[in-house]
């Protein structure tokens, strides 16, 4: 069931609060919470119901273990049980997105006839497994509490950051969950939800899935033929790319986080404007916020982080990298995406202990994209000869055995998607006046001057404003599509 459908919007979503704030007001707020886990089970058991079994195995065994983990015990005991549960988690992930990548290149070293049937990859595996690794380590270091399975659970099911993030922390999301006040209605949390919900839409199905055309009108062709694009295509599909992505990633951001605030709840920013940052480090601090965030606390930090020297630095910022973008999808292009991230910061920190803390270049925002549109190059291309076949259009190598690919009216469209990322203030600047996110809004992201009259206010105009989007969008919404984060 996708946000961007008749079904969630008409039916689910309408069905899921109104009997969450019934049941709150006429019962015991953990009524509510019930529902709301059901809610949310069932809404992971419209895609595909035989996997709702591994997801609540996998709420249970993470339970069990994380209550003995929080309890009394032996440092040892406890560092082998953290140990099982690690790789439980790390060993469903693995099997079910990459047994199949591993065994093919297995065969194609050894020229082993050995091969697995196609192994379907569960909706959201990637988030609700990190997440709850994080909760483990976060009980072997006593930093949990001994939480109520029913807390628990909506923690890790809640369905509006269920299958594509953020990654929430328990500590965002338990005292919230505890409090009588997310219990009660509050019009307010409907109006903003509802406008930052519109918002994320229009983002997806208006500006992501149009521009998303002239992107698989590049790339699709050179995978299908082997032959390279002429130049100009393969530069502006791989920047039509970058905002389709752009859109639809930040698009279903906004749309989580408008959900959650519909019910109550504040979840964690994930994007933030990350081509407007001026290096690589920046770009990372907007981009997918709670993975980055996991990855530095979980990965990057226990290998040593920056304590143990330059060489031990960046071999974990590489280790760390390569490892994301593995996460992200279960193939050598993947792979390539991450340890080209690594190598950009690198190089970013090697800037940084040179030129120590002077003020950023201007030529460092268009540096930055350029070099983030060659890594999606990879990252959208469905091998490696599908990128390789790119790159060398892009830098004028290309033998351009493809006819023209787009047109004139194209490059205008792509270009003004470009430009709004680029400039226009972001959703959490809009409503920043209301707390959005879990996270204030700091007082240098406030809109001032020529952008104040963005900012958003429960008045009759932006109430207006907010239901034109919600219309257009859902009067387009005959060509559903996927978010593209829902692959990985």
């Amino acid at each position: 069931m996708l946000f961007n459908s008749y079904v969630f919007i008409l039916l689910f979503l309408p069905i899921t609060l109104l009997g969450f704030y019934w049941l709150a007001g006429r019962f015991a707020p953990r009524v509510a919470k019930a529902w709301l886990v059901a809610a949310s089970l069932f809404y992971y058991a419209w895609w595909n119901p035989a996997y709702l079994g591994l997801l609540i195995a996998s709420l249970l065994v993470n339970y069990g273990i994380g209550l003995a983990l929080a309890g009394p015990g032996e440092p040892r005991s406890k560092r082998s049980l953290l140990t099982i549960g690690v790789i439980l988690n790390l060993g469903a992930l693995a099997y079910f997105k990459y047994a199949n990548f591993f065994v093919d290149n297995l065969t194609g070293l050894t020229g082993l006839d050995w091969h697995l049937k196609v192994i379907i990859l569960p909706l959201g595996i990637s988030f609700f497994t990190f997440q709850q690794i994080a909760y483990l380590v976060d009980a072997k270091r006593g930093e949990t509490r001994e939480y109520r399975f029913l807390d628990y659970a909506l923690f890790v099911s809640f369905f509006p950051q269920l299958i594509a993030g953020p990654i929430v922390h328990h500590k965002e999301m338990m005292p919230q969950f505890a409090r009588d006040q997310t219990y009660r209605f509050d019009p307010m949390n409907l109006a903003v939800g509802l406008g930052i919900f519109a918002f994320g839409l229009f983002k997806k199905v208006i500006i992501a899935d149009t521009i998303g055309v002239y992107a698989s009108r590049v790339f699709n062709p050179v995978a299908e033929t082997g032959l390279d694009p002429s130049a100009l295509d393969a530069w502006f599909g791989a920047l039509a790319y970058t905002g389709q992505l752009y859109f639809d990633f930040s698009g279903y951001s906004d749309m989580a986080i408008g959900l959650g605030r519909m019910f109550g709840i504040l979840l964690p920013l994930n994007f933030f404007s990350p081509y407007k940052s001026r290096d690589i480090i920046e770009f990372w601090r907007r981009w997918h916020i709670t993975l980055s965030r996991f990855l530095r606390d979980y990965l990057y930090i226990p290998l040593g982080g920056n304590r143990r020297g330059q060489f031990r630095r960046y071999l974990n910022l590489m280790i760390t990298m390569t490892l994301g973008g593995l996460w992200h999808g279960a193939g050598w292009t993947f792979v390539i995406w991450g340890a080209l991230h690594g190598v950009y910061l690198m190089i970013n920190h090697g800037w940084h202990a040179i030129a120590g803390k002077r003020k950023q270049p201007w030529w460092g925002l268009p540096l930055t994209l350029l070099a983030v549109v060659i890594g999606w190059v990879f990252f959208r291309s469905a091998d490696l000869p599908t990128a390789m076949s790119m790159l060398r259009a892009m830098i004028g190598l290309g033998e351009t055995g493809l006819g023209p690919l787009l047109k004139e009216r194209h490059f205008v469209s792509i270009s003004l998607v470009l430009a709004l990322a680029l400039i226009a203030p972001n959703v959490r600047q809009i409503f920043g006046d209301w707390r959005p996110s879990y996270e204030p809004l700091p007082a240098s992201d406030v809109l001032q001057g020529k952008w104040r009259w963005f900012r958003w206010q429960p008045t009759p105009f932006w109430a207006v404003v907010s239901a034109v989007i919600f219309a257009v969008c859902v009067l387009s919404l005959s060509n559903v599509s996927e978010f593209l984060y829902f692959q990985f």
